[in-house]
């Protein structure tokens, strides 16, 4: 793997750490999968090293279809770790609340022509939060931590992956959520077209139905 220099620890997740280091004379982000306790230590094994290399495999075929992704430098199996480019810019969370409207709208739409290609091509993101957003420095929107990712082309699946973008606007943003939601759907739309961003948007309704009936019966059996 060649020597890693002066890990920073940038962030501590559920199922692997993020650290900022110098490698090969590279500014790079070093992702470490961690064992988990609670799973029988060969299950562990294969678990981490499935997803160590599913992950930039995902990226890979993400960047194919033309959304922007950290350029992957060393997958280490053995050690469950990817070595993987540092994008120099900010988190679309630190943005949205400092930019005027116009360039929220816009910076929106770009996230759900982002998206749609994704959806496209059959990809699922998994964990579509304004955390796991870069915007270099360039302008260019980068999707991070395909971790939780997959592949389908199922309204299903897509459903769920704008349906949790919602939610982390709705949780971060809530101010301008709904109008940064439309503008999300809107790129969406722009690129698989009216009819299939329609079946996703009622998918996402039928979501949001069960999780009120859940919560709802969740209600009355402690009320009981």
């Amino acid at each position: 793997m060649g020597t890693v220099n002066s890990p920073v620890l940038i962030k501590k997740g559920a199922e692997a750490n993020l650290y900022l280091a110098n490698w090969h004379g590279r500014r790079v982000v070093m992702k470490k999968r961690l064992p988990k306790m609670y799973r029988p230590p060969k299950l562990d094994v294969q678990i981490r090293r499935f997803r160590t290399i599913h992950e930039p495999q995902l990226m890979h075929e993400a960047k194919k279809a033309g959304v922007p992704t950290p350029m992957i430098f060393l997958v280490d199996v053995k050690n469950t770790t990817i070595i993987m480019e540092y994008i120099n810019g900010k988190q679309v969370k630190q943005l949205l609340n400092a930019i005027s409207w116009t360039e929220r709208h816009h910076l929106c739409f770009k996230i759900g022509l982002l998206i749609a290609k994704l959806h496209e091509c059959g990809l699922i993101h998994g964990d579509l939060t304004t955390s796991n957003m870069i915007v270099d420095l360039g302008g260019r929107v980068f999707f991070v931590d395909f971790g939780l990712g997959d592949r389908s082309g199922e309204v299903e699946a897509r459903g769920v992956d704008l349906h949790l973008m919602k939610r982390a606007l709705e949780s971060t943003h809530y101010e301008f959520a709904e109008t940064c939601f439309k503008s999300v759907l809107a790129g969406y739309e722009g690129v698989l077209g009216a009819v299939a961003a329609k079946s996703v948007l009622d998918k996402i309704r039928e979501i949001e139905r069960r999780g009120r009936y859940v919560a709802e019966r969740k209600q009355e059996e402690s009320s009981a």
